[in-house]
């Protein structure tokens, strides 16, 4: 999956809202069809979704859907009203476990069968809420449909209900999940996320936060609020001080092996090979954001 910096929840009940989302600049929605629409509104919900995925496609807006589950199964009226060629994933929210990504897994390759696409096509991006998926990152992680997990810190959510644990805007309460997150995610080849910042307004304390996930190996965030994005996009995108900082790096390796030397020093440090393919993949990872 092309990297992911920013995926933003919108309420699948706000028509008006999942056509503005698109100015956001996110490089995913979130199409919400759970927590945040009321439960009287889920059947309604679920068609506006429907008939925005087309038009959503057309301006080239990746598509996510967070589906709603009941204490035993994941709703499969959700998964066959917005499985087709314009969605690129699911949100699950709250698995218990391993047994959950595969239930769904087949539930979407009945859908997919019946929609006609390929089946597998469409991706998973398991949030865990449970203290079992949190203790079972790195088994979720591995299942082939998964493309990202989460490690969320949000007060008075599912996460800290889950876990006992209370809420610090400096997040030591949070370290050891989202850690753990990223280590599964990256042994399993996927993508670590990070999030879920409440305080919306509070762009001073979103901008710490992020920087803080982004360091500990977060990849991209979760975001509740449109005027967040600009902020994740920057602070997950290379800039182009880095960018010109690793090419160097790169040219100073290179220079140094021509020489039939592995290492040299660059801007006042020693580097070698191992930094160089660091660099290599930072680069990389700058090019899929110019697109």
């Amino acid at each position: 999956m092309k990297p992911i910096r920013s995926f933003l929840f919108v309420p699948g009940n706000k028509a008006a809202w999942i056509e503005k989302a698109v100015t956001s600049q996110a490089d995913a929605l979130i199409l919400d069809l759970e927590d945040s629409v009321p439960p009287l509104q889920k059947v309604e919900a679920r068609e506006i979704v429907r008939s925005k995925l087309a038009w959503l496609a057309e301006r080239k807006q990746r598509i996510w859907v967070r589906i709603n589950r009941s204490p035993h199964l994941y709703d499969f009226d959700d998964i066959l009203a917005v499985v087709g060629p314009h969605l690129e994933g699911i949100a699950l929210s709250k698995p218990g476990g391993v047994e959950d990504i595969d239930t769904v897994a087949a539930m979407l390759a009945e859908a997919e069968y019946r929609q006609g696409v390929s089946v597998g096509s469409t991706l998973l991006l398991p949030i865990l809420e449970t203290a079992r998926s949190m203790q079972l990152a790195f088994e979720i992680a591995q299942r082939p449909r998964v493309a990202a997990i989460t490690g969320l810190s949000v007060k008075n959510g599912d996460v800290a209900r889950a876990l006992g644990v209370g809420w610090t805007p400096e997040g030591r309460e949070s370290l050891f999940l989202k850690s753990r997150v990223v280590m599964a995610a990256r042994a399993a080849g996927k993508h670590p996320i990070g999030g879920l910042w409440q305080q919306v307004h509070d762009l001073e304390g979103l901008t710490k936060a992020v920087i803080e996930d982004r360091h500990l190996g977060m990849s991209g965030q979760l975001l509740l609020h449109p005027s967040n994005v600009s902020i994740v996009n920057r602070i997950y995108s290379p800039s182009p001080e880095e960018v010109t900082y690793y090419r160097g790096l790169i040219e100073a390796v290179e220079r140094a092996q021509a020489a039939g030397r592995a290492s040299t020093i660059y801007d006042g440090e020693h580097v070698d090979i191992a930094h160089a393919n660091t660099a290599r993949e930072f680069i990389n990872l700058a090019r899929s954001f110019e697109n």
